[in-house]
């Protein structure tokens, strides 16, 4: 009987562990799409600016360059260590 106790609080501590980094990561999901749709919201702006200084490039805009590392950030690099 008592290793069945043992068993359901092993459990029950394994099962709380478990909440906790479930909300750790749900918390973290929610800045990061937060982030996202703030840098949306400002590289929207930050091309409206642009497109009013230079409407002739706005009318003909060239590709981007998929090799561009600044238009690419790796979700490896936002993750924390630990």
């Amino acid at each position: 009987m008592t290793l069945l106790w043992l068993l359901t609080a092993t459990a029950a501590l394994i099962a709380l562990a478990a909440l906790a980094k479930a909300r750790r990561v749900a918390k973290r999901l929610e800045r990061l799409t937060e982030s996202y749709w703030e840098l949306r919201y400002e590289h929207g702006q930050l091309r409206a600016r642009v497109n009013r200084l230079d409407p002739e490039q706005a009318a003909s805009p060239e590709p981007a360059s998929p090799a561009t590392p600044a238009n690419f950030v790796p979700l490896s690099s936002l993750k924390r260590n630990g």
